[in-house]
């Protein structure tokens, strides 16, 4: 006697899986992206609270001439100044001075600071020959070379780029030297257990493992070239926002001095920024590993 599929008694209904929904939880979503947003919101609010302060406070001194217009120019005649200067294209003009003796700072400054910090990093003999003598050579600031090397560069271009590649070599050495000595010694222990090669070593073990340090001596050397240059500028220079700057201070034009001021900041932030996204992009697949 055959049973039919149709009966039931014999053979019961399979559960049905429901449908898979077509659309996630919006609810989830909606709550998470508003949760996000609040406090995205709030902390720019935060951040926003002492600049506004601070405006107001310059607005309201301005506006009752609590101090002479000479002395603290009026927001809007900053503005009107800083259109100016844009519009005629002086102040883009010393931007790139700027930036051009940045960029030449950080290859030569930079490309040295990592070298030497990775030689550092991998031999102990240099370590204990250079490392006391270059330690005491970072506590002298930018300002104390510059006599020195008056006398043997003289006061033109090549005063500032050795300047500037001194104040970004040091802290582009030392934390690429950490780096390399902080490294964990059982990622060492891998390499002689494959029988590793020292180039082999330092390929696949040491700069993978030193890059979170490498990219924070990078950031260091660019923060430090962009502060060291307007310093410089402001010293002994014919152009550049330094120069700009105390030009302006000379003549008696304290609106371009602040839109100077105003400038530096800005390029400054944006600097911090841009490296702060490439970090957060290259670096990316160190947080989704853990």
């Amino acid at each position: 006697m055959s049973a039919s599929t149709d009966d039931r008694s014999v053979f019961p209904a399979l559960a049905v899986p429901p449908p898979a929904a077509r659309w996630p939880d919006l609810r989830v979503n909606l709550g998470t992206a508003a949760t996000w947003l609040g406090g995205h919101v709030l902390r720019t609010a935060l951040a926003l609270i002492l600049p506004v302060l601070v405006w107001g406070l310059w607005w309201v001194t301005a506006d009752r001439q609590w101090l002479p217009e000479q002395i603290l120019p009026s927001p809007a005649f900053v503005w009107e100044s800083f259109t100016i200067v844009w519009d005629s294209g002086e102040l883009f003009t010393q931007v790139q001075h700027s930036a051009r003796r940045v960029a030449w700072s950080l290859l030569l400054g930079g490309g040295s600071g990592l070298i030497l910090g990775f030689g550092l990093g991998l031999s102990a003999t240099l370590r204990a020959y250079l490392l006391p003598t270059f330690r005491a050579l970072t506590q002298i600031p930018v300002l104390g070379w510059i006599p020195l090397l008056i006398i043997f560069v003289g006061i033109e271009e090549a005063l500032k780029l050795w300047a500037i590649s001194l104040a970004v070599l040091l802290p582009v050495t030392l934390t690429t030297l950490d780096s390399i000595t902080a490294i964990p010694r059982a990622h060492m222990e891998v390499g002689r257990v494959f029988a590793f090669s020292r180039w082999q070593t330092i390929t696949r073990i040491m700069l993978p493992a030193a890059v979170p340090g490498l990219f924070s001596a990078v950031r260091q050397g660019v923060m430090q070239a962009w502060l060291t240059v307007i310093f410089v500028e402001l010293l002994a220079s014919s152009e550049g926002l330094g120069f700009f700057m105390a030009y302006s201070r000379s003549l008696g034009q304290i609106d371009l001095v602040i839109v100077s001021m105003f400038v530096i900041g800005a390029i400054g932030l944006g600097i911090d920024a841009v490296l702060r996204l490439l970090e957060s992009r290259l670096l990316g697949w160190r947080r989704s590993a853990y």
